[in-house]
């Protein structure tokens, strides 16, 4: 169907349904509905009514797109009504809110938390459907800080094992060619995981992102086409220039145009000219299969080389404002963690010391116990040794009388008279078996006597003890009378304190001037900039060791790859890291050859 036709059967739609349609949008992480839309609101009223809806203000760098009737990627135009445009013909019409250009350097340019979190969304997404290649090993490393941006610091106390088995966090490319398990994977995600402690949601999204904007695909715009010899070629539309790419290589350009080398881009029909700023180069030819691909082609070089100059210019006020606003927010936001920092450092301490008192508590609860079950036992035995020593002393007292008795008869034997030799006998033999009775008798006693000291000795021991005990738990339970008060846990500081009352008073929405003062604080803003500069220094310690990291990761993980399961853009990526190449390198020889020398050997691909 012609155009004009087209724009007619739109316009008629329109009508038919009425004087508004109905809009949605769906972007990275949200979808948006809206009603009601004028059937004469324009492109950019519509993408100013988007923007506004998600709080957006660096707006330059995206755009609605959508399918049009021939299935060819196209973005919403601007100056235009949007029914008059070739946008589906259904109800709601349905774009996708995406990022259009890209910045050079995406810690120097992106500004609001909005804008790095659609980014860092955008490129993920991009990573892990294969358009943007990614190195195993870095793969890893961003699939820790994605899970640093959802979840957090890392908590072995609430860290469970699978817990990341549900996430989309590897490119499946990356899955496919090793011998590894889930669990395996998550292992290595998890150990740098730990390693991105203290990094807030938005810092762990930017480090994302200034990882990825180093890969050779990121940010590039790939159109086929075809130069004057018609060799199938790809081209590259980049926020730093055109690219030439052979058809089985979209890593390293073979021929590269800087935008500030760009004069004129123009197209007639399928042939694209791109005029160079100097007057002896000759013009840079090429043809793309269908016209629609021009019209892209162009209108994404316009957008990418205004971005280019607009860097290169002192900033907007707009942008200075942005930028004022943006410092003060992390001021205020580093401020406010540093607080929340010591606020928490005090906790684990005040609880730590309550641990730690709760042990002390429970040992000298297990000491009286032990000291009690003691003394119970020095009581019992002195009673028992108590019970010994009456009995050997009764023993002795008898065996005694009895040997007393002893002598008396041998006494009493000695003197009555004897008439006869034999009964003289008799009555010595009885006599000495008496006297050896007797002595048998008196060395009894004095063993007797003897246990008997020796258990008294051992009664006295044991009252002693049973004593000392007594010292003991006496000494236990005075300690423990003002124990009680150490138990508790210690209060914070005055300042915290009552900040803590404030924070539990006040409702979500209420603010206190205290507060706003405590922002404003000398102290503060000189111990929040000692801060921010040992994190610097930190970040740049981390930063020498990354590439250390990464290859001692490739190492581990290269013996448990496949064979043969390694893509051409694996192994043209391997290539590049041999000779030390990197995405900048061709921008950089680009520089040191000729405009007429590139476009020769474009010709002569």
């Amino acid at each position: 169907m012609p155009l004009v036709n087209m724009k007619k059967a739109s316009k008629a739609a329109a009508k038919s349904s009425g004087k508004s349609f109905s809009v949605r949008v769906q972007t990275m992480d949200a979808e948006l509905e809206f009603a009601n839309i004028e059937h004469k609101a324009s492109g950019k009223e519509l993408f100013e009514l988007v923007c506004k809806t998600i709080g957006l203000r660096e707006t330059w760098y995206f755009g609605l797109q959508y399918i049009d009737s021939k299935g060819y990627i196209a973005w919403l135009k601007f100056d235009k009504k949007v029914l008059d445009q070739d946008v589906p013909k259904e109800s709601p019409v349905t774009f996708l809110f995406l990022a259009k250009f890209y910045p050079e350097d995406v810690s120097e340019e992106l500004i609001q938390e909005i804008t790095q979190h659609l980014f860092f969304l955008q490129v993920k997404q991009s990573i892990l459907n294969m358009d943007i290649y990614c190195p195993p090993e870095a793969s890893v490393l961003l699939a820790s800080y994605a899970v640093q941006a959802k979840y957090g610091d890392y908590d072995e106390t609430t860290y469970k094992p699978g817990m990341l088995a549900s996430e989309d966090l590897l490119p499946q490319r990356v899955i496919d060619q090793y011998q590894m398990t889930s669990e395996m994977w998550e292992e290595r995600i998890k150990t740098w995981y730990a390693d991105q402690r203290g990094f807030t949601r938005s810092e762990a999204e930017m480090e994302y992102l200034k990882i990825a904007q180093e890969f050779e695909m990121y940010g590039v715009n790939y159109f086929q086409i075809k130069n004057k010899r018609n060799t199938d070629l790809w081209l590259g539309v980049n926020a730093l220039g055109l690219n030439i790419y052979e058809r089985d290589n979209r890593l390293s350009p073979n021929v590269t145009f800087p935008w500030n080398e760009i004069k004129n881009i123009s197209f007639k029909d399928k042939k694209f000219v791109i005029k160079a700023i100097d007057k002896k180069a000759p013009d840079f030819v090429f043809y793309a299969p269908k016209i629609r691909l021009n019209k892209l082609i162009l209108e994404l070089c316009v957008g990418n080389h205004e971005l280019f100059m607009r860097r290169r210019r002192p900033d907007s006020m707009e942008i200075q404002q942005m930028k004022a606003q943006a410092r003060d927010e992390k001021v205020r936001k580093q401020i406010e963690r540093t607080r929340y920092t010591k606020e928490k450092q005090l906790k684990e301490e005040a609880l730590r010391e309550k641990e730690e008192l709760e042990r002390r508590l429970s040992q000298l609860q297990d000491d009286v116990r032990i000291a009690q079950e003691s003394l119970l036992r020095s009581e019992e035995t002195a009673e028992l040794l108590a019970e010994k020593a009456r009995i050997a002393e009764e023993e002795a007292s008898l065996l005694s009388q009895k040997a007393n008795e002893a002598e008396n008869e041998k006494n009493r034997i000695r003197l009555s008279a004897i008439k006869t030799e034999e009964e003289k006998l008799t009555m010595e033999l009885r006599a000495r078996d008496a006297e050896f009775i007797a002595t048998r008798l008196l060395e009894d006693s004095e063993q007797r006597a003897r246990e008997a000291e020796q258990l008294r000795e051992e009664l006295r021991q044991a009252k002693l003890e049973e004593r000392l005990a007594k010292e003991k738990l006496l000494e236990i339970t005075r300690g423990s009378v003002a124990y009680p008060e150490m138990f508790s846990i210690p209060n914070l500081s005055s300042d915290l304190a009552s900040h803590l009352t404030l924070a539990t008073d006040l409702g979500p929405n209420e603010s206190t001037t205290e507060a706003s003062c405590d922002l404003l604080a000398t102290t503060d803003m000189a111990q929040l900039s000692l801060e921010i500069e040992k994190e610097r220094v930190e970040y740049t310690e981390k930063s020498k060791n990354l590439s250390d990291h990464l290859r001692e990761l490739k190492t581990e993980i290269e013996v448990l790859k496949k064979e043969d399961t390694e893509s051409m853009l694996d192994r043209l990526h391997e290539e590049s890291v041999l000779r030390g190449e990197t995405k900048y390198s061709t921008l950089r020889r680009a520089t040191t050859t000729s405009t007429q020398s590139r476009v020769t050997l474009f010709e002569q691909l």
